[in-house]
């Protein structure tokens, strides 16, 4: 009896070590999954982005990855979420709804309140010293930003002037 539970706590064991390392090679793979869907190589892959992924690359935003802006980063299993069902509309849109593909590509009111959000928590110590007046939302003022060609800021940027700033 004896040397069958010695038998027993040996495959036990060994099960067990075998499933430890299962799911660290599991989690580091899907990590680097999510993190490489992260990037502009990645949505630059489909031809809808190309344009899109040109001026982001021109742009003062460059640095940074799409969804840095684009995904919630208030926790990753928001950003998963969402993530996973923009993968799915995504994945539909390009394949079987490719003819339903707009040449212009806006963001939806759920997008554009998570990229007001993410401009906001990126922005926020220099929205402090700026007046700013009553506008709907950042991309109101700064829909160009990071997606158009060329310098966003306009001829009024360069000249010298008086400025007020929020104490």
């Amino acid at each position: 009896m004896k040397k069958l539970l010695e038998k027993l706590n040996k495959k036990l064991l060994l099960f067990t070590l075998v499933g430890v390392f299962i799911g660290i090679v599991g989690l580091a793979v899907t990590e680097g999954a999510i993190n490489a869907t992260d990037t502009p190589e990645f949505c630059a892959s489909c031809h809808v982005y190309e344009r899109t992924i040109t001026t982001f690359n021109n742009s003062n935003h460059a640095a940074l990855n799409c969804n840095d802006c684009h995904a919630p980063t208030d926790s990753k299993i928001a950003k998963y979420t969402f993530k996973g069902i923009s993968a799915v509309s995504h994945g539909y849109m390009t394949t079987i709804g490719a003819s339903k593909i707009p040449d212009v590509i806006y963001a939806t009111a759920k997008s554009r309140e998570i990229i007001e959000k993410n401009c906001i928590s990126c922005h926020e110590p220099g929205l402090q010293n700026i007046s700013h007046d009553a506008k709907g939302s950042c991309i109101d003022c700064h829909r160009q930003v990071p997606h158009m060609s060329g310098d966003f800021r306009p001829d009024e940027w360069f000249e010298p002037g008086n400025f007020e700033f929020n104490k």
